[in-house]
C-alpha cells in the first residue's frame, strides 16, 4: 500500500506500526523517527501563514501567528502554516492519505486532497484523524491499522502503550496514598499569548499524579492571561510551546516579556518552573504516553525515576 501522510502524528503512528516502508509521502514537518528520511515531501510552509479564504486554492494555513486575536483558540500547530505541493503529491500516487479536517475553512484537509487529485487516476481513500483524548489517540492508532490492513500490529502496539500507560497511573496511586500530594500545575501551549492546554494535555496532567487549573480536558487549548495565571498561582509551570522542539522553546521564552509580578507566581518563587519538549504534548501519537512519563518524573522525581525521554525536559533555574 502507498501512503501518504500529512500529520507528523501519522506519520509516527504509521512507523510505529512497522508500515515504514508503505509511506510515499510526507509533511515538511514530519521529521520523526530517522527512518523517514528520504520520503517525499508533499507539503512546505506558507510564507504568509493567512488562513484559506472561502473559495480559495488548495493552499492552506494551519498556523496561528502570536498575533493572533486572543479571543480564537489555538488552532493545531502540528503542520504549522502550510500548503500542499500538488504535483508532489500527485507524483506519490498514494492509496491511502492521512489528514486532519479543522473547523473554520483551515487545514490540509480531506476536501483540498481530494481537489489536488480531482484528475489522477485512481481515488485513494482519505482518512481524517482528530482526536481530543488519549483513548482517542488510541483510536486513530487501531483506524490507521484497520486503513492499512495491519490490525494485528495495532493491536500489539496499542496493548503495549496500554500496559506502560497503566504502570505509571498505578504507581501515580501507590505514591498519593503514601502520602504524595498531587501538585497543583499550568501547562501554557503558547507564549505570547499565553494559551492554557487543551484537548488530551489536561488529560496527561491527571495521569501523571498533577493538577491542571486552566487547561480543560477535550477541549481547544484556549487564550488566558498572566493575570490568570497569578490568580491561580500554581506550584508548577510548565512551558510547552506548540509548533516547535526543546531548543526553540527555551529561545521563545528566553525573549519574551514577563510580566511585573513574574516572581510573585508560587512556581517561580519555589523555582517549579519547567520548559518541556512540545512534540510529547501536541502529536497524538504513541509518544503521548512517554509525555505521561515526562510529567510523572517532573511532579515526582522521588517517585519516578528516569521515567522521562532523555533530554526532553529543563528546569529553568538550574
Amino acid at each position: 500500500m502507498r501512503i501518504v501522510s500529512l500529520l507528523p502524528s501519522a506519520t509516527e503512528i504509521i512507523c510505529a506500526l512497522g508500515l515504514g516502508d508503505q509511506l510515499v509521502g510526507v509533511s515538511h514537518r514530519c521529521d520523526y523517527p530517522p527512518e523517514i528520511e528520504g520520503v517525499a515531501v508533499v507539503t512546505r510552509p506558507r510564507a504568509d501563514g493567512a488562513p484559506l479564504a472561502a473559495g480559495g486554492s488548495v493552499a492552506v494555513s494551519v498556523a496561528v501567528s502570536v498575533a493572533v486575536s486572543v479571543a480564537r483558540p489555538l488552532l493545531d500547530h502540528e503542520l504549522g502554516a502550510a500548503e500542499l505541493d500538488v504535483e508532489a503529491l500527485r507524483a506519490a500516487q498514494p492509496d491511502l492519505v492521512i489528514v486532519r479536517d479543522l473547523a473554520a475553512g483551515s487545514g490540509l484537509g480531506s476536501r483540498q486532497v481530494r481537489e489536488a487529485l480531482r484528475e489522477s487516476s485512481g481515488e485513494p481513500v482519505i482518512v481524517s484523524l482528530n482526536a481530543v483524548s488519549v483513548e482517542g489517540v488510541f483510536h486513530s492508532i487501531s483506524t490507521i491499522g484497520a486503513m492499512a490492513e495491519a490490525e494485528d500490529d495495532a493491536i500489539e502496539l496499542l496493548e503495549a502503550l496500554r500496559e506502560e500507560l497503566g504502570d505509571l497511573e498505578q504507581h501515580v496511586v501507590v505514591r498519593h496514598d503514601e502520602g504524595i500530594r498531587a501538585p497543583r500545575v499550568v501547562v501554557l501551549q503558547s507564549l505570547e499569548p499565553p494559551f492554557a492546554s487543551g484537548r488530551w494535555v489536561p488529560e496527561q496532567v491527571r495521569r501523571a499524579g498533577g493538577w491542571e487549573l486552566l487547561g480543560n480536558e477535550g477541549e481547544a487549548a484556549a487564550p488566558t492571561s498572566w493575570e490568570a495565571i497569578r490568580d491561580v498561582d500554581p506550584e508548577m509551570l510548565l512551558i510547552a510551546p506548540s509548533g516547535m522542539h526543546l531548543p526553540a522553546a527555551k529561545r521563545a521564552f528566553s525573549r519574551m516579556q514577563l510580566p511585573e509580578f513574574w516572581h510573585e507566581i508560587e512556581a517561580v518563587r519555589r523555582g517549579r518552573v519547567f520548559i518541556v519538549e512540545p512534540v510529547y504534548f501536541e502529536r497524538p501519537g504513541p509518544r503521548i504516553v512517554d509525555g505521561v512519563g515526562m510529567l510523572a518524573e517532573i511532579f515526582d522525581s522521588g517517585g519516578f525515576i528516569e521515567t522521562s525521554p532523555p533530554g526532553s525536559w529543563t528546569p529553568l533555574f538550574e
